[in-house]
């Protein structure tokens, strides 16, 4: 299996690429990781990961700004249907429009948009940072095996806004539910960070590597 790192000049992509071959031996899965940015090897990829760090704008910006990658990735998810893993900044790129700066379009293969989290009690703060539970809210494969209200973790001040709840595959408790994780057939994203979140991460991650979408 031959898995892209997307490369845009952010996120922790070393981080990413040991806790996938950490994932990929506890199940017995031989995989080629290759971090990039060229148009080529993502549309060769079996799956991508698409990570994220920093504001909305600046990864927009920051995938915008590298020839062909743009088109590429939205023919990978949209034509060629193959399974994405969008981890924190990067699942919110599947939105149509993110608020961080100011307005920035995005990918738009997930109706909704990206705000600021409001929150009323003051003893939380901006940014959510840490670990927290996340409530699967529909049974599927990704989750398989991981206990639910298991804790993953967290660092974020903007969230995902999905326009149609079926999208939302779980959620978070920060004063009110935040989403966490989206799903919508071979787009799947989290605003946690499974390299950071231990053998719940890493369980995730071997549940997307062997995820079959038929």
């Amino acid at each position: 299996m031959y898995v892209s790192i997307v490369d845009y000049g952010t996120g922790n992509l070393n981080s990413v690429s040991k806790a996938l071959e950490v994932a990929a031996e506890q199940i017995s899965k031989k995989i080629n990781i290759k971090i990039s940015n060229k148009p080529k090897d993502i549309l060769d990829s079996d799956r991508i990961i698409l990570p994220g760090q920093g504001s909305y704008r600046q990864c927009a910006l920051g995938v915008k700004n590298i020839p062909g990658l743009w088109d590429s990735l939205n023919e990978f998810v949209l034509i060629k249907k193959k399974p994405i893993f969008g981890i924190c900044v990067g699942m919110q790129l599947f939105s149509e429009q993110g608020y961080e700066e100011q307005i920035t379009e995005g990918f738009g293969w997930i109706k909704g948009s990206v705000k600021k989290i409001k929150i009323n009690n003051k003893d939380l703060k901006l940014p959510h940072m840490g670990w927290n539970e996340v409530n699967v809210l529909k049974k599927n494969d990704l989750f398989l095996d991981i206990k639910n209200l298991s804790h993953f973790y967290f660092v974020h001040s903007f969230a995902f806004e999905a326009k149609d709840e079926k999208d939302v595959i779980c959620v978070t408790d920060y004063e009110k539910p935040v989403v966490a994780g989206i799903l919508k057939e071979n787009i799947f994203g989290t605003q946690f960070h499974p390299e950071k979140s231990q053998s719940n991460g890493i369980k995730l991650l071997s549940n997307f590597l062997n995820w079959n979408l038929l």
